[in-house]
């Protein structure tokens, strides 16, 4: 968790800070093979160099962002557990749970399809 800790420090509500800390804790438990890293003032995982999931924090939620082809792959479920959606993110509202199979889920399906990715983004 060293690799998050200046970027929860900034985190001004303590109940936003412990849910986001939850959150970073949960995904290498996990994922044990993700990385972790701040990128573009983010905290996120990667796999052997390219992107897995992302995180950010807004007034009224915690934004997850995993890429726009696994967002529209998973849409319906997003919207089934209660988050809204961009076409670059889904929002996880403060005060809603966080749907861990739901993250399981959509981190084991980009760990698998991007087994072979060679860049950090999807082409």
């Amino acid at each position: 968790m060293d690799t998050f800790n200046e970027y929860l420090s900034k985190i001004d509500h303590p109940e936003q800070r412990a849910r986001v800390e939850e959150v970073l804790g949960w995904v290498p438990a996990a994922f044990p093979t993700l990385a972790p890293r701040i990128a573009w003032n983010q905290p996120m995982f990667t796999d052997h160099g390219t992107f897995i999931i992302g995180f950010s924090v807004a007034k009224k939620h915690m934004a997850v962002a995993p890429e726009r082809s696994v967002l529209n792959r998973f849409a319906a479920d997003i919207v089934k557990s209660g988050y809204d959606h961009t076409k670059d993110l889904f929002r996880i509202p403060w005060d809603r749970p966080v749907d861990y199979e739901l993250l399981a889920r959509i981190i084991a399906f980009n760990i698998e399809d991007k087994a072979d990715c060679t860049t950090f983004w999807r082409k």
